[in-house]
């Protein structure tokens, strides 16, 4: 401010502004101090600026040097009202800063009653949460209803006084029959732990004698073999045949039970055994439970199992040792001609001949082929297959050679034939025994269009011959066919 005073000066010494223009600018200023300082201080800037623009352009155009002095006197004027501004401003913040510290002190001691309040708060609820996890004498403990004490406690708990103040006498009453009733439990519980040992130790007596039953069972089961065999009566072979019947296939299944059934009711001269690897069977049986969860044979496998390690012990059990089967026939259980473990033999006696040891004709062996769902019979013995002429065309057009049902054509392909090596066949009578009941493969009443006499007189014998067959004497006729037939070779012999 001291420059604008020197050049202010400097304009009173070239020559003194006139009365009219300072009076005009003093109204001006009292106006403008009825303004707010920060209104004061815009104007007086604006102003400024304009001034400035004004002296420029008049010293561009080069106009008299009296208008530029008075532009220059205007402009003082301005940084004075400048000046004015600035300090009123400067004193209102002053004024500002007192009133709040003015105001600082009031909300500064309520905070601090604040902060004392929140404090004592802290307090108390520290206090009251310490009295109430206080710990009494008797944490927890669920007594009985006053209802139940006063009728079930004895009087030498209920008769004396043990306060002055009533609940608190109560409260200690109930305390001691609680404590008369915990003795009491505690006794009860020492006869009951005393029982529980006693049982315990009869129990594994028991299980003692139960573990060596099955070693007493085995001898008594070995004991009685010898009667049994005297008496005639198989009974352990018997239950043994019954529980491999159960790892049977299906089709096997039903032709044991039939000639089972027929030998039961009829008292035919026939014997069954089955036959093979019951692990194999067992395998094959848990294999196809994996398959299929619906089946239920592994508590039997279990069973067979037990019964397989008792035959173990036996004495008089007969061992057969597998027959070796050549690279041909291994080949072929890998392939196609893959034969379940368990087979059936059926020994066959002559009926006219009371001598057990002479009237035994044939023995047959059935099996089931698990790729082909076949049944194949064959007689036991025969390596060649010359006793299997029996059993070739025992019924009409049944040379075992074709397979029997569509099916067994299919996976075989087309134009094959049934393996002739093989000296167990697939014969139509044995599917039939075994409940694989099929189609035709025509409709019989297409069987004579079309076709020669010939074959129509051989389809009508054919038909004749199964008339008995077809009804449910299946297993009778079997029998009876294969006996002629077995006698008819001995005879020519």
């Amino acid at each position: 401010m001291e420059d604008g005073e020197i050049e202010e000066g400097m304009v009173t010494e070239e020559g003194a502004p006139r009365p009219e223009v300072a009076e005009e600018e003093t109204v001006a200023s009292l106006r403008k101090a009825e303004k707010s300082p920060h209104e004061l201080l815009r104007e007086s800037k604006n102003s400024v600026e304009e001034i400035i623009a004004k002296m420029l352009s008049n010293k561009r155009e080069g106009k008299s040097k009296s208008e530029i002095r008075d532009l220059l006197t205007q402009m003082f004027l301005n940084f004075v009202n400048l000046r004015q501004a600035n300090r009123s401003i400067l004193l209102e913040e002053d004024r500002v800063k007192a009133e709040t510290e003015r105001a600082k002190a009031p909300v500064d001691f309520t905070t601090l009653q604040l902060h004392n309040l929140m404090y004592e708060k802290s307090h108390y609820v520290k206090a009251i949460k310490a009295c109430r996890d206080f710990k009494s004498k008797y944490p927890d403990i669920e007594l009985v209803p006053e209802e139940e004490f006063f009728r079930d406690a004895p009087e030498s708990i209920k008769g004396p006084s043990l306060s002055d103040d009533g609940s608190h006498d109560l409260m200690l009453k109930r305390l001691n029959f609680e404590l008369h009733q915990r003795k009491e439990l505690c006794k009860f519980r020492a006869r009951l732990e005393q029982q529980k040992k006693s049982l315990l130790e009869t129990i594994a007596e028991r299980k003692k004698f139960l573990s060596s039953l099955p070693s007493h069972l085995k001898s008594l089961k070995k004991a009685s073999l010898p009667v049994q065999s005297q008496l005639g009566l198989q009974h352990t072979k018997k239950l043994k045949q019954h529980h491999l019947a159960e790892l049977l296939p299906p089709p096997l299944y039903v032709i044991y039970s039939q000639l089972f059934a027929q030998k039961e009711a009829f008292d035919e001269s026939i014997d069954l055994e089955i036959v093979g690897s019951l692990k194999d069977a067992q395998s094959y049986a848990r294999q196809q439970a994996n398959k299929d969860p619906g089946m239920t044979n592994n508590t039997e496998s279990t069973r067979l199992e037990d019964d397989g390690a008792d035959e173990d012990d036996d004495g008089q059990r007969r061992r057969k040792r597998p027959k070796k089967i050549s690279s041909k026939e291994g080949s072929d259980q890998a392939g196609l001609y893959q034969v379940h473990p368990l087979k059936i033999l059926l020994h066959v006696y002559d009926d006219e001949i009371p001598d057990p040891k002479s009237r035994k004709l044939v023995m047959l062996k059935f099996e089931f082929l698990l790729k082909l769902n076949l049944v194949c019979v064959s007689t036991e013995g025969s390596q060649d297959g010359s006793e299997n002429d029996i059993l070739c065309n025992l019924f009409p057009d049944d040379t075992g050679l074709e397979p029997p049902h569509q099916s067994a054509k299919l996976i075989l392909g087309d134009g094959q034939t049934f393996d002739e090596s093989r000296t167990s066949r697939p014969y139509k009578w044995a599917q039939h025994l075994a409940g694989i009941d099929f189609l035709p493969e025509m409709s019989p009443f297409l069987d004579g269009q079309g076709t020669q006499n010939s074959d129509a007189t051989k389809n009508d014998a054919f038909t004749t011959d199964l008339s008995l067959y077809r009804q449910q004497h299946r297993v009778q006729t079997i029998l009876q066919r294969i006996r002629t037939r077995k006698k008819a070779q001995l005879a020519l012999v």
